[in-house]
């Protein structure tokens, strides 16, 4: 019997990956990566491979395996993808977020994009191309990591900090959301390839008074100071700051659509984008979002302290700025600590994997108009970059042109078009020979 090709195995890999549940509540308390490693450490030996698990905490489990280039004078390309997911609720969903069901043409479940997508066609296209000999050029360092939902400490951070060997001679990295393609309105498709990332202050705010009795006068109250430091960050808006990333990629798409490009009105410009405009407009300033509140236990007890939690995201090059403004907005009443704190990423968007993955997209659609952009959120990009690694997004989709796709990630009814995966896997082989 014939071994399937990648486009064909690329489906099965992701349904098989969707069933394994990998929910990362942030707390050690889901089911962890173990059980995923081992499918994707066992795929990996399939081809000749000798994948290593690690272990970072009891069943938070990455893999990670280096396959030997034909040119050892070359330097090492990582590709990066992570095997948790965010939870899911079965009764919110059509199909179960965790029955990996092909139907409607694509492949339903948490994680479809975000990113067990990714991870399958990674498997597909090097089990494809090991089983046909054909290995690439320079060495290449496949890691499937556990716990980036829940910033990378277990995972990525972890292998940075405690194995740096195995990612020796790897100078340029591609991992998760970039390479998707957005069809604008005269059907032009712009693939989008992440070469920025906003930076993450995930806080906890801290507010400290007197207990006592609700029919007491208070001013030292902690749930009002807590509040009202709450309502100055939330109500805050930060100043524009075009960075050389966004600002490359509003050229390119105010090119492609015919819209004027005023630096002088980047926000009229990003409005004139139409749908475009919610993915990148927070890629203008930094953002300061208050997510959850905690105070008291009884309607006449004043509480002795209150806390709150903020995601608040920073641009590359102003997180000075940032924490500057953050800390006159709380006051001297309210502290802050981190529940998460990373770096801002970004990079040049150019040189030969530039080109490489610009031409692989390119040879498989001849539409496709490769341009730069800034990612709101973060990947484990920001562990690598650590590293001296010049890392980008580059898992590649061609997508239905009223697919929802940002609103695919954590989102409910996750799913990626079966044509979409198959894509992927074409333009990744093409990539792996010419990165």
């Amino acid at each position: 019997m014939s071994n399937p090709s990648a486009e064909d195995e690329v489906v099965q890999l992701c349904s098989d990956l969707i069933r394994i549940d990998t929910s990362n509540p942030g707390d050690h308390s889901g089911p962890g990566e173990r059980v995923a490693a081992e499918y994707v450490a066992e795929k990996l030996a399939e081809v000749g491979l000798d994948p290593k698990i690690y272990e970072s905490h009891a069943k938070r489990s990455s893999v990670v395996v280096r396959i030997e280039g034909t040119d050892p004078q070359r330097d090492a390309l990582l590709i990066h993808g992570h095997l948790d997911v965010v939870p899911a609720r079965k009764e919110d969903w059509t199909r179960d977020p965790f029955g990996g069901e092909v139907a409607d043409g694509c492949v339903w479940g948490r994680g479809a994009v975000d990113m067990k997508d990714m991870d399958a066609m990674v498997l597909a296209v090097i089990r494809d191309r090991l089983r046909q000999g054909r290995r690439p050029e320079r060495d290449v360092v496949l890691a499937f990591l556990a716990d980036e939902e829940a910033g990378g400490k277990w995972g990525a951070h972890w292998l940075v900090d405690n194995h740096p060997e195995l990612f020796e001679g790897c100078t340029e990295a591609i991992g998760e959301v970039g390479g998707f393609s957005l069809t604008l309105p005269n059907d032009e498709r712009l693939y989008l390839i992440e070469a920025a990332e906003k930076g993450l202050a995930w806080m906890r705010l801290i507010a400290e008074g007197t207990a006592g009795h609700g029919s007491m006068v208070h001013p030292d109250n902690a749930v009002t100071a807590l509040a009202a430091a709450v309502a100055r960050l939330g109500a805050h808006e930060f100043p524009v700051r075009l960075t050389k990333t966004v600002n490359a990629f509003l050229e390119e798409v105010c090119d492609a659509t015919g819209i004027e490009f005023d630096p002088d009105d980047i926000e009229k410009t990003v409005r004139d984008l139409g749908p475009l405009s919610r993915m990148i407009g927070a890629t203008l300033r930094n953002t300061l979002n208050p997510t959850v509140l905690d105070a008291g236990y009884k309607t006449n007890v004043i509480p002795q302290g209150a806390t709150a939690h903020v995601d608040g995201r920073f641009l590359p090059g102003h997180e000075e700025e940032f924490f500057a403004t953050v800390d006159e907005l709380l006051g001297e009443h309210v502290r802050r600590e981190f529940v998460h704190h990373d770096i801002a990423v970004e990079t040049e968007f150019d040189g030969p994997l530039v080109a490489a993955m610009a031409a692989a997209l390119k040879a498989h659609d001849p539409q496709a108009r490769p341009v730069p952009y800034c990612l709101s959120g973060g990947t484990d990009a920001k562990s690598f970059a650590t590293l001296g690694i010049q890392c980008f997004g580059f898992a590649p989709l061609k997508l239905p042109k009223d697919m929802d796709f940002s609103g695919m990630f954590h989102g409910i009814d996750e799913r990626v078009p079966v044509d979409g995966l198959r894509f992927g896997v074409r333009v990744l082989d093409h990539f792996l020979d010419h990165a």
